[in-house]
């Protein structure tokens, strides 16, 4: 896994069973992680992760899970606005104007 200093991870789903956390990263990537790695993981807890020096640290994050959410909604919105078409039937130039 390979993750920027500062990087957030959400989960998205914790497995207690089988001891793993599905999370997602602010790229849309997932990953399964130990879930004893997550201090008081449970769904939808969120982490900043910081690497130093080959040390990798979860630390819980409040904000996390809206911010990776508000994230999402603007990406979407912006693939929205670059593929929308005008009313004349033609390619409307990015961000949706013409």
């Amino acid at each position: 896994m390979s993750v920027n200093a500062d990087g957030l991870l959400v989960i998205d789903v914790l497995d207690e069973d089988a001891g793993l956390a599905d999370v997602e990263d602010t790229r849309g990537r997932t990953f399964q992680l130990p879930a004893e790695w997550l201090p008081a993981a449970a769904d939808g807890a969120a982490y900043r992760v910081g690497v130093v020096g080959g040390t990798v640290t979860f630390t819980p994050d409040p904000d996390g899970a809206r911010l990776l959410r508000e994230r999402s909604k603007q990406t979407l919105l912006d693939f929205v606005d670059e593929n929308s078409v005008d009313e004349n039937g033609s390619d409307a130039p990015a961000g949706g104007r013409s």
